[in-house]
């Protein structure tokens, strides 16, 4: 439920508000460099801030409880905890009875009749991404010489993406934002035809992202305008090179080497202080909400970080699993 691959598996935990956050990180090879200092790059990326961000500030200092030892992983578990300090839980008071529009609020505590952590949204919190951005450090160093860039190339359909924000915050509302994102140096043939095809892994670790609403990968949903001629990807070379790369670097579920290239859509954040209609899950009659507290206009900001931790999630693991089921070289010529 609350895990993520099949040898280098990820489990999150913790609630917004609660006393902190983690992740604990299975299968992690033994003998991998790794510190506190080696976090603080895209925490910070993740942690962002200007204008119509919000004004929570959590220190987010990793504490690493296990599987390090002397600057080294040591093939044990690694647990990481991030403390929450910069909480105001009397903020969320009005939200156990009346749901937020848009978010799990009324979802979550029909799920669990009642029995849900309201404050900042509980489990169900974007804060939960810094444990996702924590086991991204990880992966990446297991991925090289895979290099992964995501960036966010528009907020609320627009360009500019500062003012669009700006804009937005002054009005009390949200935006959403496209993030795209590209994993260059990949080999070929990583993923499963069908169920566990690279598309599909990615997918599922994108949609794991709070707010993450639809993907796309190589033309996407533009594939279904054009014609084969069009969208087919010429080789260029033997190398598997190919002159466009509509396919995304998929082909039947396995990378093709070519660059991973994929889209992601992060909805409006729910929280607004815009009034909107809702009701009492006590009495059953309707209620308006205008929500106060500190909330970011558009979460797609700080998201591409995040994105690209989830895809270093994704290719860390399909990697182990490459080495872990094919002979090397050495052990082929013995067979």
């Amino acid at each position: 439920m609350n895990s993520f691959g099949r040898i280098f598996r990820v489990s999150i935990f913790g609630e917004s508000h609660g006393q902190a956050i983690g992740v604990v990180i299975d299968g992690c090879p033994a003998g991998i460099g790794l510190g506190g200092d080696d976090f603080a790059e895209d925490l910070a990326r993740r942690r962002g801030g200007g204008p119509g961000a919000t004004t929570r500030r959590e220190i987010d200092a990793p504490l690493i409880q296990s599987g390090v030892f002397e600057g080294k992983t040591t093939g044990s578990p690694i647990a990481v905890l991030f403390e929450n300090h910069d909480i105001r839980s009397e903020d969320y008071d009005r939200l156990r009875h009346v749901p937020r529009p848009g978010h799990a609020d009324f979802a979550a505590h029909r799920r669990y009749g009642g029995f849900r952590d309201h404050r900042g949204g509980g489990h169900f919190s974007g804060r939960l991404t810094a444990a996702l951005v924590a086991a991204g450090v990880v992966a990446k160093k297991l991925i090289p010489p895979i290099r992964i860039r995501a960036w966010l190339e528009q907020a609320g359909g627009r360009r500019d993406i500062e003012e669009a924000i700006r804009e937005t915050a002054g009005q009390g509302d949200s935006i959403g934002g496209l993030i795209a994102c590209q994993a260059e140096n990949m080999p070929i043939g990583l993923g499963e035809p069908f169920f566990d095809s690279l598309e599909s892994l990615v997918s599922h670790a994108m949609f794991a992202i709070p707010g993450i609403k639809a993907v796309e990968f190589g033309a996407g949903f533009k594939a279904a305008e054009m014609r084969g001629s069009e969208f087919n990807d010429a080789f260029a070379d033997a190398s598997g090179r190919t002159k466009t790369n509509h396919a995304g670097g998929i082909n039947g579920g396995l990378s093709n080497g070519n660059n991973l290239s994929f889209r992601v859509a992060m909805r409006p954040p729910s929280s607004i202080r815009k009034p909107q209609r809702s009701f009492d899950i006590r009495t059953g009659q309707e209620a308006e909400l205008s929500i106060d507290g500190r909330h970011d206009a558009c979460i797609a900001m700080r998201a591409p970080v995040i994105v690209e931790a989830a895809t270093a999630i994704v290719l860390a693991d399909l990697l182990l699993v490459e080495r872990a089921l094919r002979p090397s070289a050495e052990q082929e010529s013995v067979g």
